[in-house]
């Protein structure tokens, strides 16, 4: 096998096993309502199904470092591969909501390893003139997976059942591993690298913590129960004792020394916003059609798919202007149309054309990949080679983290608006209202008889969930606009002699 296609073959393997594991973060999203009806769950608790998957990648993701180092990125990706392929396989079989939760676990942490390994082994396999373009056609991996999972998993689900959203994995996951054991060699392995355990416990209490904290503190009314104020107080404790730790140990969990370089500090803090909008969005979207304004569940993949094109012509276009143009321009550039399509999806009302909301997608995903290469590509130009994949561990942790605090928090900001916009609508719904007189209303539907009562209560329902919808999306236009000064706090990598004649080079055969 000549270098070349040896080269291609690592690629192609180590995005296939990065679309797995991100395309399985927002493929049950559609599902969820058939899987909550078969396994007989509230909202609430058939919602675990999405946050446990990230929680536990969130948890697992930064020991990828320590285990590369200690085991080698080979053979800790194939035993990923498999480890996910199998856990799919069993959460398709799942025949209770306890089943699925831990298989989901678990398969979020056999999948954790995915996207930092894959992300360490193509920024060494290529040049810096390269890796801006290979950055993006890995990050469209990254990116379209969790934007066209809803498409797959409505069409499956519908088709099928929604048990196919996990077994769709199991002929991927052969592939993927096929191609790591054939193309991919071993690297170097510490054996002497020891596991800083501690560290591990206090990161995952504070994580695990603050994670039941989000997804609880809707139910029980958040800081009037003593059970969030546990959660919260916890989180904050083990995160003070894994910085202390963190900063006294002599090999820490975390290295401490990738927080001297700015362009990952600031890249990492960017990163999180991106996920938290990202996948909050993905996670709204759903039932704002099918709950609200009574899409089926294929259609809703349908108006959702578009958004990855917008992403993959984004990423195309980025690849080949990254080396020729500022990062920092690009990635400002696709902040603010996230932003602009995020003031768009503000302004939806329940009677919003498909076409519309096409068109919204598409712009928002163009805008997110503007981000994504320009933004890993930067992250990682200032960065020592020996720290790239803690470095990569790290930035996929703070991904994991946001998109799982964004769920978290837009599923309970809807819930909590809902109540209160309900609240000040039947204020001015009474009999005294001209509007809402007897001899006003149609037949059968006046305040004063039961079926008038239930109709206008479940529209008020309806009307108040669709602005509480609408807060949430302009909350994160806000959130995505505010980042937008914080990349010029990042340097642009500049290219060696070298590197300028790759760049040339490519240029020219382009």
């Amino acid at each position: 096998m000549t270098p070349k296609m040896q080269r291609a073959l690592v690629t192609g393997s180590i995005m296939l096993a990065t679309v797995m594991q991100t395309l399985d973060s927002t493929i049950a999203n559609v599902a969820l309502p058939h899987m909550q009806g078969t396994m007989s769950a509230t909202q609430d608790q058939i919602a675990w199904v999405l946050t446990s998957y990230i929680i536990a990648a969130a948890i697992a993701t930064p020991a990828t470092g320590f285990l590369s180092q200690r085991f080698g990125r080979k053979r800790l990706l194939a035993i990923s591969i498999v480890g996910f392929t199998v856990t799919s396989m069993l959460c398709g079989a799942a025949q209770t909501l306890e089943e699925i939760v831990i298989f989901r676990l678990l398969q979020g942490a056999c999948g954790a390893a995915f996207v930092p390994l894959s992300q360490a082994i193509m920024l060494d396999t290529y040049t810096m003139a390269q890796r801006g373009g290979m950055m993006a056609l890995w990050g469209v991996g990254v990116m379209v997976g969790p934007i066209v999972g809803p498409a797959l998993g409505g069409y499956l689900t519908d088709s099928y059942s929604w048990r196919w959203v996990f077994y769709i994995n199991v002929p991927f996951g052969i592939l993927a591993f096929a191609g790591v054991m054939v193309a991919l060699t071993e690297s170097k392995i510490d054996i002497w690298r020891r596991f800083d355990w501690m560290g591990f416990t206090f990161l995952s209490l504070a994580v695990g913590s603050m994670q039941l904290m989000l997804d609880r503190g809707n139910l029980q009314d958040w800081f009037s129960s003593g059970e969030i104020i546990f959660e919260a107080l916890v989180a904050g404790f083990a995160f003070y004792l894994f910085i202390t730790h963190s900063l006294t140990a002599k090999a820490p969990f975390v290295n401490m020394q990738l927080f001297t370089d700015r362009n990952l500090v600031v890249g990492v803090s960017m990163m999180f916003v991106v996920g938290l909008v990202l996948y909050a969005t993905m996670a709204l979207m759903p039932p704002y059609l099918e709950t609200l304004m009574g899409y089926p569940v294929t259609t809703t993949g349908l108006v959702l798919a578009p958004r990855g094109i917008g992403t993959m012509m984004a990423m195309m276009l980025a690849g080949r202007i990254i080396n020729r143009v500022d990062m920092r321009h690009i990635i400002a550039f696709g902040l603010a149309l996230s932003s602009f399509s995020l003031w768009q999806m503000s302004q939806f009302n329940l009677n919003i054309s498909e076409q519309t909301i096409i068109i919204t997608g598409v712009i928002q995903g163009f805008g997110l990949g503007f981000i994504f290469a320009p933004l890993t590509t930067i992250c990682f130009a200032t960065l020592p080679a020996h720290l790239r994949t803690d470095g990569t561990s790290i930035y996929s942790l703070l991904r994991n983290v946001g998109s799982s605090v964004g769920i978290s928090t837009a599923v309970a900001l809807v819930a909590t608006y809902t109540q209160i916009n309900h609240a000040n609508m039947v204020e001015r719904m009474d009999p005294t209202n001209p509007i809402f007189r007897p001899e006003a209303m149609p037949a059968g539907l006046a305040l004063n008889t039961p079926m008038g009562l239930a109709f206008l209560n479940g529209e008020v329902t309806r009307q108040a969930a669709a602005i509480a919808y609408l807060n949430d999306f302009r909350l994160m236009m806000y959130m995505t606009a505010l980042i937008i000064p914080l990349v010029y706090l990042m340097r642009n990598p500049t290219m060696t002699p070298e590197d300028a004649e790759d760049a040339a080079k490519h240029a020219v055969m382009d």
